[in-house]
């Protein structure tokens, strides 16, 4: 397999889609492209918010999947870990030097607890969550039989419909399980309203977070009252996060998409009646695509297509134009009407995915650009990683 660090091995074209020092208007299509400048920006402009509000930002992996891009949120927003959702996602990131990984999902196939178990011997703080009484003692087993140790967070579902239990009594019965269990230690609760995050108004967003505030907290006074201290309450996406780190109860967020922007997130509206994309976050992950044929006058068709992206959330937005639109896609190619019959065979637009979690999962490679060159080019290093 070819070390993935070193560049020069690889054929533009073939391997990857550009190089360090290319212009951007010589990348090959399709392909993800990331505005540092944005990307930067936004990172800082979290970190920022979090340090301001006393708040631990632990960013989501699996919006990215990019060992590169976590350590840029740790370098230049003071992130402290990641969340990832799968076991193989969260070896990738301990692997790649994350010293603190939560996974932020239970895990109850016996192969996959042992490799969970195994992971703190790369001298990594990993975090699991709860929802079965059950499940600690599977988890504990396991990390005797390795002898690391297992932090634990107790889900509680707040909202999401998914996972989670949905009363304090049980919350307080499962950390009890874990104070008796050895090799486990109870660190806190994982309250995240994922339900919420991609509703339009704002009032809406927050009557969703109340309700789910109101449960955290009657879960925090029920452990408080048998003795057992929570350590960390953590939850918060980049559609709530301003609730959470004004709720008094909450002191982790676990933020992802804030950091690239995508169609679908940026439609939604800030307090002030505003697109989060208009202001509070710059959009800073594309889809790079190219047109390849324009043989109908008022159609252009691009090089990206189903494959290249996630339509799960809508098509694909072409960034900074008006006077085309992105309409419809098959598995290689993607229509763009064009009226006015601006664009021509060459020509490269840059597109905001609807969803850019699912759409990163489908690349190899990122390309960092900044004023027109190609500064870095960094794999999608848990690409793939679902299981």
């Amino acid at each position: 397999m070819k070390d993935l660090s070193d560049l020069e091995q690889f054929d533009v074209g073939f391997d990857i889609p550009a190089k360090p020092g290319m212009d951007e208007a010589d990348i090959q299509t399709p392909c993800l492209v990331l505005d540092l400048d944005a990307l930067e920006r936004n990172i800082k402009v979290m970190g920022d918010y979090a340090r301001a509000h006393g708040m631990r930002h632990r960013v989501h992996g699996k919006m990215h999947k990019s060992v590169d891009v976590a350590k840029l949120q740790e370098r230049l927003g003071g992130a402290v870990g990641v969340c990832c959702q799968k076991v193989s996602e969260a070896e990738v990131f301990a692997r790649g030097g994350i010293k603190d990984v939560l996974v932020s999902n239970q895990v109850r196939d016996p192969a996959k607890i042992d490799r969970l178990a195994r992971l703190p011997q790369l001298g990594a703080r990993i975090i699991v969550c709860v929802d079965d009484v059950e499940n600690v003692a599977e988890l504990s087993a396991a990390a005797v039989r390795h002898g690391t140790g297992l932090d634990i967070f107790i889900e509680i579902d707040c909202g999401a419909g998914r996972c989670g239990v949905t009363s304090t009594p049980a919350v307080v019965e499962i950390a009890k399980a874990v104070e008796r269990a050895p090799n486990l230690t109870f660190a806190g609760i994982q309250a995240y309203q994922g339900a919420m995050q991609h509703i339009d108004s704002y009032d809406a967003r927050k009557d969703k977070l109340d309700a789910a505030i109101a449960m955290v907290e009657d879960a925090v006074a029920g452990l408080k009252a048998d003795g057992i201290d929570c350590a960390l309450v953590s939850g918060g996406g980049t559609g709530s996060y301003y609730f959470e780190s004004n709720s008094g109860v909450y002191n982790e967020l676990q933020c992802g998409s804030y950091a690239f922007m995508d169609a679908d997130y940026g439609r939604i509206l800030d307090k002030d009646g505003k697109r989060i994309d208009q202001g509070e976050w710059l959009n800073a992950f594309f889809i790079l695509t190219q047109v390849m044929s324009h043989a109908k006058a008022d159609k252009a068709i691009v090089d990206a297509g189903l494959k290249a992206q996630s339509v799960d959330s809508g098509l694909p937005v072409i960034f900074g134009r008006d006077d085309v639109e992105y309409i419809k896609c098959s598995d290689e190619h993607g229509v763009i009407a064009d009226p006015q019959g601006v664009l021509k065979v060459g020509d490269k637009l840059r597109l905001v995915p609807g969803h850019c979690d699912p759409t990163a999962n489908v690349h190899d490679w990122y390309v960092g650009v900044r004023s027109g060159k190609v500064e870095c080019v960094w794999p999608v290093s848990a690409r793939g990683k679902a299981y």
